[in-house]
């Protein structure tokens, strides 16, 4: 069923009635047979690159739409919607696109920004390993200057980045190396970013992951084999990494987490018009209590979840600290988007099992969320170290 939004503009409710469009004639027809194929949909972004939905939240005097990040996450809610493959890689452009547009040079933006987020190219983000997940001050994958402490003549890059989501089909890699043996900050010191190209020789893809949900999404290893990359490819200060990875996954976590509202959004909406079409016993199941109940806290789960995002965006928005709201918006929205998809199978009871229903797929496609972009333990410590830190003493 369609969502009720409060816009503001009615610029926004155009872009949103475009998105619908465009979702519904080029993402739900193809979703299910691409997903059944694993096939990589690179012809449907440069559908939305075509149609400026790559872009929204970047300015436009660099070539991006200019949109806050409130309209920007109901658009990435919206193809969600319809395919959550395809909205995670909207979510992992915006944050690969990230780095140049806040930490670059004037001549990164003005060079390379534009063609980044005016829709034919697909960006990649490269920080995990498979041995620094949720610690990426623990990564191993160098990038070593090639002159005698000097970086003028560029950099050489070793090792290999994990669980990269549009590996070997991207067109750009934000790519984050230590530069430097660990310092007193736990390494913190230690990491730089990158701007890394496919042509660049020695960089490679590995066989692609074969996973259990999100399977026209393809995710790859990048492997950095003495891999030469130009002194203009660094992307901020030399050793500034980690604070630029920290900075781009807080915005990350509101795209995953309107991802998964959108996702679960589609689970109640099956299972709203199953209820309304099954009857037992001589009546629709949606009338009896214990299917309405359970149709009431999905409702509850995937509307809570919005707002929850949407607070977070409009903190963000404003200029004003949203670390936190966005670690709560990403618990709050993938928790919520696997316990409705499991509850949608529920519904469907037999048939939710089978794959004469999309229910199925919705499951496999909500457990990822609860892992990537920090899983929801690590979204619990870091919630909890901001109280803390935040905490008003009590006074006498």
């Amino acid at each position: 069923m369609p969502v009720d939004r409060e816009l503001s503009t009615q610029e926004a409710a155009d872009l949103l009635a475009l998105t619908r469009e465009i979702a519904d004639a080029e993402l739900a027809p193809r979703a299910a047979q691409y997903e059944r194929e694993e096939r990589f949909p690179r012809e449907v972004f440069r559908t939305l690159g075509e149609a400026g939905l790559l872009g929204l939240p970047f300015g436009e005097d660099v070539g991006g739409g200019g949109q806050p990040y409130e309209v920007y996450l109901q658009v990435v809610e919206e193809l969600a919607a319809r395919w959550a493959s395809v909205a995670l890689g909207v979510s992992v452009h915006t944050l690969t696109c990230f780095p140049i547009d806040r930490f670059g040079t004037e001549a990164q933006r003005r060079d390379l920004l534009p063609e980044m987020v005016g829709g034919q190219l697909l960006g990649a983000y490269c920080l995990s390993e498979a041995h620094a997940g949720s610690d990426p001050a623990a990564m191993r994958a160098t990038a070593k200057a090639t002159g005698e402490g000097a970086t003028d003549d560029g950099w050489v890059a070793n090792g290999e980045k994990a669980w990269v989501t549009h590996g070997g089909h991207a067109d750009f890699y934000s790519t984050f190396l230590r530069t430097a043996d660990d310092d007193a900050d736990g390494g913190r010191g230690a990491i730089s970013c990158f701007h890394l190209t496919p042509d660049l020789p020695g960089l490679t893809a590995a066989r692609p992951e074969e996973k259990m949900g999100l399977t026209a999404s393809t995710t790859a290893a990048i492997r950095l084999d003495d891999v030469h990359v130009p002194a203009d490819r660094l992307v901020g200060d030399r050793g500034r990494g980690l604070t630029i990875a920290l900075a781009a996954l807080d915005s990350g976590r509101l795209g995953v987490s309107a991802v998964a509202v959108g996702l679960a959004q589609s689970a109640l909406d099956v299972a709203v018009r199953y209820a309304l079409e099954r009857e037992t016993f001589g009546r629709r199941i949606a009338d009896h209590q214990g299917v309405a109940f359970l149709l009431a806290d999905m409702a509850a789960a995937v509307e809570s979840a919005r707002a929850t995002y949407l607070v977070a965006a409009r903190r963000r928005d404003a200029g004003k600290p949203y670390s936190r709201q966005a670690s709560i918006a990403k618990l709050v929205a993938t928790d919520a988007a696997m316990k409705v998809t499991t509850d949608a199978v529920q519904v469907l009871g037999g048939a939710g099992y089978t794959r004469d229903h999309p229910a199925e797929r919705y499951m496999r496609e909500a457990k990822v969320m609860q892992i990537f972009e920090g899983t929801n333990q690590i979204q619990r410590m870091v919630i909890g170290r901001h109280l803390a830190r935040e905490a008003v003493p009590a006074t006498g």
